[in-house]
């Protein structure tokens, strides 16, 4: 077997080369072999440089997941960045992919490093509930602004090259080959002498005691609960505070302390589930339709974020209306998103022209007869979804795939409308669709292998994290936020207020709570959902009218300016409002229920018993694959906070 690091020497400059596929993790042996080259390069007179570089599609892009929640083999990754920051000669790294975690702290160890345009540079340990622990929050305020290296830290997001080397973090972005480039730097670099290395320097900037506590109090509030984050920037702090050899002490405890906990736990449990998602079987050995062109039907808010997303992953799209007002309507949504994603940096004004060019809007479903997939986004009624299929089943190709992005309804009765079954899906996105990661796939009894294949490549063509889910009311989503829903009303008619609950929940770690993500989706959704189920609803089963009350009012939410809560004109942010709370008590007095104080305890121990009961009835149905499948939906898809893992995870069944 081939070592994953080899050297060899070219007019006294060496090259040590990582070869690790895929990503060029730093597996005990590559670490091995580093060392090994260190030792090796210092004990020969003739090399006066060194350049570190990897084949493949990246850099190092990380440690090596195989041997998370393992004990660390010798030789340890700080160790191994020493010995390269001390080494006799300079070392350069020659970056190109990526260089995230531990290999961007391998690149801070050496002298200089070189980026090739398109290269990203990051520490993104704070997603695992982890802080950089081979040095990275020491050696980095030593080389960029103390701003930049929190903002790195404590986020996790990667610097393009062009930042890199506008903080300081790169010194140069290669004009063509980065190896060759950084050779000629390395050659720079020995003939003026090695320069000192990040521990010796000085720390770029020392803040005073009130920039620290206006830091701790930002981060506090964005990470609503996280403690790696805020852990990042105490590193920080101690690298600018104390000498270096102090601050790497520091920091590898902190990192082995964070190790330790529950929240590093469910963070590394969430970055296996998110990219082990569960397959059936019988598709294992499928191979995908291929997607060139997609058709949309309905053009509102979801439509056109679907048909965003599309046009975003670079296919063309025709997007269907009902008339010529709602086309141009529709054109309107979809170049709304367009736009806001060149201010964002997502496209250019040279991207966004061409990503116009493949998008038309038009009123005949006739112009989607050569689309290879066709998603329907139309208001959530059964009737109108047979209409809408049993037209697309004239028009479109007899292999087209065709999909629903219906919320609750039954796809396998949708896919009745056709006469050939096997060839719908649902495709459930999550709005905004152009930004929420998670789609649910419903597959039906009769989706064929090659449509669910075609479904899962459509999830991975858009850069979302695919879920399948078996047919059934809300499929596993939406299933279990009714579920719990119906809890937090129960709990209002005993003796809570929706400010309370909203308060508990973000006190867990949502972003929102429940009432006030129903007035931000609106509530009519709801409430449609609750009159159809109506009819089969049990006489006997317990039923709040609370939200059925409201919405009789005319209060949908934030769109009418009331809901749960009341809306300030152009305000996304509602105020508890006397009218809610009376109709709460007024129905807890009808009930004959003595209303009672909830602490926030006992607020999310009641919500979490509701989703880990449904959860357990929705796998043990068969509607989802795997528990896993389950957390994923509800972090990526209600804002479960990712740092708690999942009710499942929580429940200890993962």
């Amino acid at each position: 077997m081939t070592a994953p690091v080899s050297v060899t020497v070219d007019e006294n400059i060496a090259y040590v080369t990582i070869d690790n596929p895929p990503v060029n993790a730093l597996s005990q042996a590559v670490r091995a072999g580093l060392s090994d080259a260190v030792r090796r390069l210092d004990a020969d007179d003739a090399v006066q440089a060194v350049v570190l570089l990897c084949t493949g599609r990246t850099f190092v892009a990380g440690a090596d997941i195989r041997e998370f929640g393992k004990p660390p083999q010798p030789p340890h990754l700080p160790d191994v960045i020493a010995e390269i920051e001390n080494a006799h000669v300079p070392w350069v790294a020659a970056i190109h992919g990526t260089a995230l975690g531990g290999g961007l702290e391998l690149a801070l160890g050496c002298s200089a490093r070189v980026v090739e345009a398109g290269a990203k540079l990051g520490l993104p340990e704070v997603s695992l509930g982890l802080i950089p622990g081979a040095g990275g929050t020491v050696r980095l305020p030593r080389l960029v602004p103390v701003e930049e290296a929190i903002a790195m830290i404590t986020s996790g997001k990667p610097v393009d090259a062009a930042q890199a080397v506008s903080i300081g973090l790169a010194d140069r972005i290669a004009k063509n080959d980065r190896v060759e480039e950084a050779a000629e730097l390395a050659r720079e670099l020995a003939a003026n002498g090695k320069p000192d290395t990040l521990s010796a320097r000085p720390p770029v900037g020392n803040p005073d005691e009130t920039f620290w506590a206006k830091q701790r109090a930002s981060i506090k509030a964005k990470v609503r609960g996280q403690i790696s984050p805020v852990a990042g920037l105490e590193a920080v702090r101690d690298a600018v505070t104390m000498p270096a050899a102090g601050a790497f002490t520091a920091e590898r405890a902190r990192f082995m302390a964070l190790k330790d906990t529950e929240q590093s736990a469910a963070l590394r449990y969430m970055f296996f589930a998110e990219r082990n998602t569960g397959r059936p079987d019988a598709i294992k050995n499928e191979k995908p339709a291929e997607i060139r062109s997609v058709g949309v039907i309905g053009g509102g808010t979801m439509g056109a974020g679907i048909a965003a997303s599309f046009l975003l992953a670079g296919l063309p799209i025709t997007l269907i209306e009902r008339d010529a007002e709602a086309v141009d309507q529709a054109i309107g949504r979809v170049k709304g998103i367009l736009e806001q994603s060149r201010k964002r940096g997502v496209l250019t004004d040279e991207t966004l022209a061409e990503t116009l060019v493949r998008f038309s809007a038009e009123t005949s479903y006739e112009t989607l007869s050569d689309c290879d997939l066709v998603i329907e986004a139309v208001f959530e009624d059964m009737n109108v979804k047979h209409a809408v299929f049993a037209d697309l089943d004239k028009v479109c190709r007899a292999d087209a795939i065709l999909a629903t992005n219906t919320s609750y309804l039954d796809v396998s009765a949708i896919a009745d409308a056709t006469s050939d079954p096997s060839r719908v899906v649902g495709l459930h996105f999550f709005s905004p669709a152009h930004v929420m990661k998670l789609l649910e796939i419903v597959k039906t009894e009769a989706a064929s292998p090659k449509t669910l294949e075609t479904a899962l490549s459509v999830a991975k063509m858009l850069h979302k994290i695919p879920v399948i889910a078996g047919v059934c009311d809300g499929f596993i989503g939406n299933r279990i936020f009714s579920a719990f829903r119906r809890e937090c009303d129960f709990m209002l008619e005993e003796g809570a207020l929706p400010e309370q609950i909203d308060a508990a929940m973000r006190g867990f770690g949502f972003a929102m709570g429940i009432y006030a993500v129903q007035d931000l989706a609106g509530l009519d959704i709801g409430w449609a959902t609750r009159k159809r189920q109506a009819a089969s609803r049990d006489p006997e089963a317990r039923y709040s009218r609370i939200a059925d009350r409201i919405c009789e009012l005319g209060r949908f939410g934030q769109k009418t300016g009331a809901g749960w809560y009341s809306y300030a004109e152009g305000s996304r942010t509602g105020d508890p409002d006397p009218l809610v709370e009376r109709i709460v008590r007024e129905e807890s007095e009808r009930l004959g229920i003595q209303r009672k104080d909830f602490s926030d305890e006992d607020i999310m121990n009641r919500i979490m018993a509701a989703m880990q009961t449904e959860a357990r009835a929705v796998l043990d149905e068969g509607i989802a694959l795997k528990p896993s499948d389950i957390d994923v939906t509800l972090v990526h898809g209600y804002g479960f906070p990712r740092h708690q893992g999942g009710p499942m995870f929580k429940a200890g069944q993962t």
